[in-house]
């Protein structure tokens, strides 16, 4: 980091005051995408999806509980797997503790991934979380709403991702998708990925207010510094 200019307190204050002005802006304009975002149309989910739990098998409306919302979590983890993404983890663990308060607003959350359920128990007990997690692995779920991709498609780089063909480096991608329900019809009303993930990560979100910054322009690729939580101090 190159050492940023020192100047006296009053003009430190006066720079401070013109960047107060652009957060505002950003804050107002935050506010009305997020008010578009609540405009958007629903789709009503008419296949059937079933889940494995802790406590059995679960259709996607019984995921919701008593809420009228449901926050989807897709996390990267593959049937084949011996452990979950680090930096689907990295998201998880800025949910942790967080989860809870979405219920005071009717909101349920779930994390969901192809890994049969022993391998998802058995790695959320390493990590220690306690938000809800179901395996999708014997449904389309995690294909419909392209964060899985069937071998063929992914042999041949034609998959859908992000709302656009491209490659991706794993069969698996991060999500995130939001259900609405009234009665038992259930409703997909958002879903994001890739980069609109970002919000999501509340370490980075304070990291972007220090001098650093989150300091990976030097890296491979953004996230690579990241670990899962039982493995930073190792090589």
């Amino acid at each position: 980091m190159s050492r940023a200019r020192v100047v006296s307190r009053e003009e430190w204050l006066a720079a401070r005051l013109a960047l107060l002005e652009r957060e505002k802006e950003h804050d107002r304009r935050r506010d009305a995408l997020s008010a578009a975002r609540r405009e958007l149309p629903w789709v009503k989910v008419e296949k059937g999806y079933w889940f494995d739990g802790p406590s059995g098998k679960a259709t996607l409306r019984e995921l919701f509980g008593a809420r009228r919302q449901l926050i989807v979590y897709h996390f990267m983890f593959h049937p084949s797997w011996d452990e979950g993404c680090k930096s689907c983890s990295y998201v998880a663990d800025n949910i942790e503790g967080g989860h809870v308060h979405l219920a005071a607003r009717d909101t349920a959350y779930c994390a969901v991934s192809r890994a049969p359920l022993a391998k998802i128990e058995a790695f959320k007990a390493r990590m220690g979380w306690t938000f809800p997690w179901v395996s999708s692995n014997e449904t389309d779920f995690n294909y419909d709403y392209a964060v899985s991709f069937r071998e063929e498609e992914y042999a041949r780089g034609d998959i859908e991702y992000n709302y656009k063909k491209s490659r991706f480096p794993q069969p698996e991608a991060p999500g995130l998708s939001v259900f609405a329900r009234e009665g038992d019809e259930v409703f997909h009303t958002y879903s994001t990925y890739a980069r609109g993930l970002d919000i999501l990560m509340g370490t980075y979100n304070y990291l972007d207010l220090t001098p650093l910054g989150r300091d990976e322009a030097a890296l491979p690729y953004g996230m690579a510094w990241v670990r899962h939580h039982d493995r930073y101090g190792t090589t």
